[in-house]
């Protein structure tokens, strides 16, 4: 069973958790002195085994759970905190593009510059993101959504579901992601990012890597301060996401939304994307001002934006989620999880 703000909805994995529980994410909430849990997004039984008997996604699950402990999904316990945040008008930011070309491969992939500059991270209607001030590096993101095309030439494989070359790649887990990162930074000729022993990230090095939960929301809000960065309401989402009402049941070719204001394409909706975080429900509380890259470690990696069977509620800017990373070569993949890379600016330090 999974358990968010007090709740028990059923599995995952079931119709009934994408199409029904995550329409009404945001119908009740807990009052913030009650412990709080927020769950994991692993849909569980996979969305390929919809042809399999019950009785045998039973015996399959109970089979899996035994072999594969390095995949177990722990829901974090820990009480979130609130506090009440002033708000702060951003500075307005401007942006620059930039196309880089992967050695050995005959594509571009066009990243924006986002400079550097404070905004208001959080929302002040979930109880795991009381707003506060954070102060973000310059850096350069992808404009896109890693697709199939890229990944399937950068790592010789394509493990997505939904094939298509300009879909964006999914049914990948964070571990895919970073390793994906080295290898792009490594035919560019640039120092990878990330130890693939230990998993830590060097952020001084000049490669690829995933966006820190910071510089994510950053760069989607786009200088904005309300829940979405087209305005209060999830009115217009159609215009810039493909989410559950609007999707057709998979995710979507990358770039045929609106991008938000800072040029960036698909930041909600389609696919939640991975980043660098680990995912703890009350670390906005003792993150520092700047350049956060959350907790030290944790069991849980943040994913955000929200997907492509997710409801409008999940696309907001500052709504969070998280799911276990996979390190385990025999863990799986799901369709929803993607991601895009960033890279730092030169002669931009991290403290």
């Amino acid at each position: 069973m999974a358990m968010k703000f007090g709740r028990t909805t059923r599995g995952p994995g079931s119709r009934a958790h994408f199409e029904t529980a995550t329409e009404q994410e945001g119908a009740s909430r807990s009052s913030a002195s009650q412990s709080i849990v927020k769950k994991s997004l692993l849909p569980w039984p996979s969305p390929h085994s919809s042809l399999v008997g019950r009785g045998d996604v039973r015996l399959l699950v109970s089979v899996a759970l035994a072999l594969l402990t390095g995949c177990e999904r722990n829901v974090s316990n820990e009480v979130a905190k609130t506090s009440d945040a002033n708000s702060m008008a951003p500075n307005p930011q401007p942006k620059a593009s930039a196309s880089t070309n992967q050695t050995g491969t005959d594509f571009k992939v066009e990243m924006v510059q986002i400079a550097e500059g404070r905004f208001t991270m959080g929302d002040k209607s979930e109880v795991d993101a009381s707003p506060h001030e954070v102060l973000v590096n310059s850096f350069f993101i992808d404009k896109n959504l890693v697709t199939q095309e890229q990944y399937q030439k950068v790592m010789g494989t394509n493990p997505s579901r939904w094939k298509g070359d300009k879909n964006p790649a999914e049914q990948l887990r964070w571990s895919d992601a970073v390793r994906f990162c080295n290898k792009r930074s490594e035919l560019e000729g640039l120092q990878p990012c990330y130890d693939l022993q230990t998993w830590k990230c060097n952020f001084d090095a000049n490669g690829y890597r995933l966006p820190t939960e910071a510089e994510w929301e950053y760069a989607c809000r786009a200088g904005t301060t309300t829940p979405y960065f087209f305005g209060a309401s999830p009115s217009k989402l159609g215009d810039y996401a493909w989410f559950a009402r609007n999707s057709g049941g998979h995710p979507r070719p990358v770039g045929q939304k609106q991008p938000n204001p800072w040029g960036l394409y698909d930041m909600c909706g389609n696919l939640w994307e991975w980043c660098n975080d680990f995912y703890k429900v009350d670390y906005y509380l003792e993150a520092p001002r700047q350049n956060p890259r959350g907790p030290n470690e944790g069991q849980n990696k943040v994913v955000r934006g929200g997907a492509w069977r997710f409801s409008a509620e999940n696309c907001r800017s500052g709504y969070r989620y998280n799911e276990n990373p996979g390190y385990a070569d025999v863990c799986f993949g799901y369709d929803i999880y993607g991601f895009r890379c960033v890279r730092k600016a030169a002669g931009t330090t991290q403290p």
